[in-house]
């Protein structure tokens, strides 16, 4: 627990200069850069006139609450498991395997540059996590699983296994598993930065439902293994990620949204990234979500009950600010857990993991073995 309101204030300041100063190197475009960018050398009418024809293009996805319409249908994954090692926490030994399976890369949208662009990334042909698998006596019950998603420009193992509080999840009788996102980590083309999510809408649209696809499968996988139940964590982009899933997926039984993505257009215009008056600049901002709204955790009904979800922010989060966790917990009516750090120093974030601790006990998570 984080004592006075001045230590607060304190962190808060720090934590809020780390994110800005990363932040722009996340977020900020430089105006070279933004030339060489065909979507950003757009001026305001090209760019709203843009918009209007992607917002045109995932209309075909309606009726969004038909998931399968834009997702797929959810099929349990085959993955090909290599053992890597083991894990011990407390009592508990666990196998650790990476796996592979087979990724769909066909777009929705039938733009033949779009959908070869899409496709050109070898690495992003297959999905990926690392399973971290405990245990069982012969016939004994499945356990709960819970599947972690990384953020922006993260997934590599080696730090997502300290990122995460692999320990704790281990202990309490959980099997896990580290997703990697599409175009990220193993997924992603070597030495080169993600290319999702990207400067096209559309880009980005088919890499959520790419990764939506893969997180469905992993979620059967381990139902079809016996786990009683099934929850996932994201944090930041995978905070988004997991968001979405939270309204696509009927056998996601928890989740936990951490220092939460919620809007794309929300993070542009904070970023200065819309040209023109002020008026065309506020035009783009809502094309801009309309554009995403597809795969927007805003714009199906939860399928996730509001108190088994619970959203965790930084008040001196500058990559994504607090009100990002706010909007998303009023969507799904969820515990919202406020913690005095920010987006990179996540100082003080323990308070959320004890509240997602709480809810995942009362939704007989840590029994369910």
């Amino acid at each position: 627990m984080i004592g006075s309101s001045i230590g607060k204030r304190l962190i808060g300041t720090v934590s809020s200069s780390v994110d800005r100063l990363v932040g722009r190197g996340l977020t900020g475009r430089s105006a070279n850069a933004r030339k060489r960018s065909r979507a950003e050398s757009l001026g305001p009418e090209e760019r709203a006139a843009a918009l209007r024809q992607i917002e045109t293009v995932y209309a075909a996805a309606a009726p969004l609450e038909s998931v399968d319409r834009f997702f797929g249908e959810a099929v349990a994954c085959d993955p090909k498991l290599v053992k890597v090692g083991q894990r011990r926490a407390g009592k508990i030994t666990a196998d650790v395997f990476d796996a592979r399976w087979i990724s769909r890369t066909t777009t929705f949208c039938d733009d033949p540059q779009l959908s070869a662009r899409f496709s050109a990334v070898v690495e992003n042909h297959s999905a990926a996590a690392r399973m971290f698998l405990g245990r069982r006596s012969g016939g004994g019950p499945g356990r709960p699983a819970v599947i972690l998603v990384h953020g922006y420009r993260a997934g590599q193992y080696a730090i997502e296994e300290h990122v995460w509080p692999m320990s704790w999840l281990l202990e309490r009788g959980l099997d896990v598993a580290l997703f990697v996102l599409p175009f990220h980590a193993v997924r992603a083309e070597p030495r080169s930065p993600p290319r999702f999510p990207g400067t096209d809408p559309r880009f980005t649209n088919e890499a959520f439902r790419q990764g939506i696809a893969d997180l469905r499968a992993l979620v059967a996988f381990f139902r079809a293994r016996g786990a009683p139940l099934v929850g996932a964590m994201g944090m930041s982009l995978g905070g988004y990620t997991v968001g979405l899933l939270s309204t696509v997926e009927p056998a996601l039984a928890f989740s936990a949204l951490l220092i939460p993505l919620a809007s794309f257009a929300d993070v542009a215009l904070e970023a200065g990234r819309f040209v023109g008056t002020v008026d065309q600049q506020r035009e783009q901002h809502e094309l801009l979500e309309r554009a995403h709204h597809v795969v927007s955790p805003f714009a199906r009904t939860p399928k996730v009950p509001g108190d088994a979800l619970v959203v965790v922010g930084g008040e001196g989060d500058r990559i994504t600010p607090i009100s990002h966790a706010e909007k998303l917990s009023r969507h799904f009516d969820s515990e919202l857990v406020r913690f005095p750090g920010g987006h990179l120093l996540q100082i003080g974030r323990s308070d959320g993991f004890r509240a997602i601790g709480r809810m995942m006990k009362k939704h007989g998570v840590f029994d369910a073995r």
